[in-house]
């Protein structure tokens, strides 16, 4: 395309020298427009600061550790911009001279600059959303998010009015880049935008090298230990935050975690394990193996070989069950159920996701740093309880409501000998309602009935993994199924019709010729709320866990000792008066000496 037959520099102020005293000198270079949408970087950043200051107002500490939050802030804020605007930077020194004489350059330029405020904006709604969610900057958690764009991308458009959002977020951006071209700031820099190629190429090259010394070179990990987790978290920048977590996803364990010589470690470890009363079965000369003998806690009485159907319920937190919290009136079902059931008062999550839940309950190992083993290579084959159960003829499952390649479930389960059902496998007319995450919980129940019943037309016994998806945003359900209107109500509407559909399954099986050979047991993955002023707030990680045998062959009562999700399957276990050999880290509560312990991780 020609050049327009005005040249840009026309348009220039009449005085050009008084736009190359102060700042303005920045914006008469070539550069200008980079040192532009840096200005806005840095503005947008402290905006969302701010709101999310005033937004956790009474969470975070008003101290002089707030000054440090900015201050920190506004270094991570200014590397992070450096490295957001580099390309730009790089481009407008490489350009020729003459590109901004053409109009179809200084359209793009124009078009530029406002999708620029438009996905500043629309990141800073996003980490308002992240924040209220989770009360952290962008972490591990939204890397995974993005993997998962299917199940994410329709949870998103389900819990929020995303047609508006975009349209108030494109008018808003477009008022902010009225208000920008009023200043007078892009005219100007493409007005005297024209440099020597020497002295585009050398403010090219200075910014690149800020961008290294201060973007490249900054570090989460300097970051003071601030007393309140808030007030660090305020410290962060967002897209530093996510591309840290990108980079952090799989750390070097040596060098970023204290460690013992590896037998020493063992050594310790197999002490530790020693307090469940069990027998080394490892070779004398292999100081490296947990394999052990568990006798059975009760010798002169036989083993049960009760099935055993395990609902993991998605986000339960032990405070929404009145048994736990006098205030809450969410789970009239399980308050009933509890007063028949053996129900462990002090039982506490390893982790925050539902992975983690999973490896706990499944592997009986403590949190890993990094991944779980869910999402790890070379994950099969692994010792879990459902091969403890099959070492007995059982049938094992894991039944999900969505579909099971998220998180690596499907993977990680029929890679260890369990059958899957899940949404995919299932007819659409098994599915009466679902949402992005996946069937209603009352759908989930009624595949796991017909499960228990064709396992039980077999002969075999039977575990099933039970995991419901219901407890989550959107929190949709079925209209009419209880007395909280799905999605307006929230979290409690969703914990709600959660109970309804668990007393409506053990109605249900009540009528089955198994039920009372089996044990119902109700267990949480994690906490619906993982925020807190400290980094393991441990408040946030206590889950309820309730074991019913409506064959009365486990006695109700109270476990008051402290547990983990880790002791979770030894315990299940050593109900049943099983001896086997076992990899388990955790151990049966009921029996074992020692001092009581439960690891958490976030």
């Amino acid at each position: 395309m020609a050049p327009t037959p005005s040249s840009p520099a026309s348009n220039a102020p009449s005085s050009p020298s008084r736009w190359r005293r102060g700042p303005a000198l920045l914006l008469a270079s070539r550069l200008g427009g980079a040192w532009i949408l840096l200005g806005l970087y840095l503005t947008v950043a402290c905006l969302v600061r701010v709101s999310l200051l005033f937004y956790s107002v009474w969470s975070v500490t008003w101290d002089a550790s707030l000054l440090a939050s900015f201050a920190w802030g506004f270094a991570f804020d200014l590397g992070s911009g450096l490295i957001a605007v580099s390309p730009l930077a790089l481009a407008l020194g490489l350009l020729p001279t003459s590109i901004f004489e053409y109009r179809l350059a200084r359209v793009l330029a124009h078009l530029a600059f406002y999708l620029a405020i438009a996905l500043l904006l629309f990141g800073a709604v996003a980490e308002g959303l992240f924040w209220d969610e989770f009360g952290v900057r962008f972490n591990f958690i939204a890397i995974d998010y993005l993997v998962y764009t299917t199940e994410v991308m329709a949870n998103i458009r389900e819990s929020y009015p995303l047609v508006l959002i975009i349209t108030v977020l494109a008018l808003v951006s477009a008022g902010a880049y009225a208000l920008l071209l009023r200043t007078g700031w892009i005219s100007t820099w493409l007005a005297l935008a024209d440099e020597p190629r020497r002295s585009r190429w050398r403010a090219s090259a200075v910014w690149m090298a800020a961008t290294v010394i201060i973007g490249l070179g900054l570090d989460s990990n300097w970051l003071p230990s601030f007393a309140n987790t808030y007030n660090r978290e305020l410290a962060k920048d967002g897209l530093w935050s996510l591309f840290a977590a990108f980079r952090n996803n799989e750390l070097e364990y040596d060098q970023f975690y204290a460690t013992l010589p590896v037998d020493d470690a063992f050594r310790t470890l197999q002490k530790e394990l020693a307090s469940d009363h069990s027998r080394s079965l490892r070779e004398a000369s292999d100081g490296r193996d947990t394999l052990r003998w568990v006798p059975p806690p009760r010798p002169a009485e036989p083993e049960q070989h009760l099935n055993v159907i395990q609902i993991t319920v998605e986000s339960l937190s032990a405070d929404f069950l009145s048994i736990f919290n006098r205030a809450s009136h969410l789970t009239p079902e399980l308050t009933e159920i509890a007063s028949k059931s053996l129900v462990f008062d002090q039982f506490y999550a390893t982790g925050t996701r539902t992975d983690r839940g999973m490896e706990a309950l499944t592997l009986a190992l403590p949190p890993t740093p990094g991944r779980s083993l869910l999402k790890r290579p070379k994950n099969e084959n692994l010792f879990t309880l459902g091969s403890v159960f099959r070492s007995r003829g059982y049938d094992t499952a894991f039944i999900y409501g969505g579909y099971g390649y998220f998180d690596n479930m499907n993977t990680f389960f029929s890679g260890n000998g369990y059958r899957i059902v899940d949404r995919a496998s299932v007819s659409k007319s098994d599915i009466t309602f679902a949402n992005a995450w996946g069937a209603c919980d009352g759908d989930l129940f009624r595949w796991t009935l017909r499960e228990a019943d064709a396992s039980a037309a077999t002969g075999k016994p039977f575990h099933y993994f039970v995991m419901t998806t219901s407890n989550h945003r959107p929190y949709t359900y079925p209209e009419g199924a209880i007395d909280l209107p799905p999605k307006v109500s929230g979290r409690a509407g969703a914990v709600k019709y959660t109970d309804f559909a668990i007393g409506q399954f053990l109605r249900e099986a009540a009528t089955k010729p198994w039920y009372k050979n089996t044990v119902f047991v109700i267990v949480a993955d994690h906490c619906a709320s993982v925020a807190g002023k400290t980094a393991l707030p441990v408040q946030n990680y206590h889950i309820p866990l309730i074991v019913f045998t409506p064959g009365g062959q486990i006695a109700p009562g109270h476990v008051t000792s402290l547990t983990s999700q880790v002791d979770y399957a030894p315990t299940l276990l050593g109900l049943l008066n099983w001896s086997y050999a076992s990899r388990f880290f955790g151990w049966d509560v009921l029996h074992a000496s020692g001092d009581r312990r439960a690891l958490i991780g976030n």
